[in-house]
């Protein structure tokens, strides 16, 4: 598998689990499934910022802290941080009924 097929896999899969988050989204009003679905369409947000980048599209230096390219940091960071949110729900849900 070369690259320009592994680019187009990622997209594939990011684009399906980002419709099925959506069409999940309309159907529930649960606050962790939302934080999951959150963070699979920040993933999803992520791959095309990261394509996008590497192909040039995107100039990647327009937003920085000092040096650091702000959206390179936070993009792959938003998925985890909306997946941990999740878990202090449910965890906070579980232990709150006891």
């Amino acid at each position: 598998m070369d690259l320009g097929q592994a680019v187009y896999l990622r997209l594939i899969l990011g684009a399906l689990a980002s419709f099925l988050a959506i069409i999940l989204w309309s159907k529930t009003r649960d606050l962790a499934w939302m934080m999951i679905i959150i963070a699979t369409i920040m993933a999803y947000l992520g791959t095309l910022y990261e394509i996008m980048s590497e192909f040039g599209i995107i100039n990647v230096s327009s937003l920085t802290i000092g040096s650091l390219p702000l959206m390179s940091v936070l993009l792959p960071s938003l998925p985890t941080i909306f997946v941990i949110t999740a878990f202090l729900v449910m965890v906070n849900r579980k232990y709150r009924h006891r």
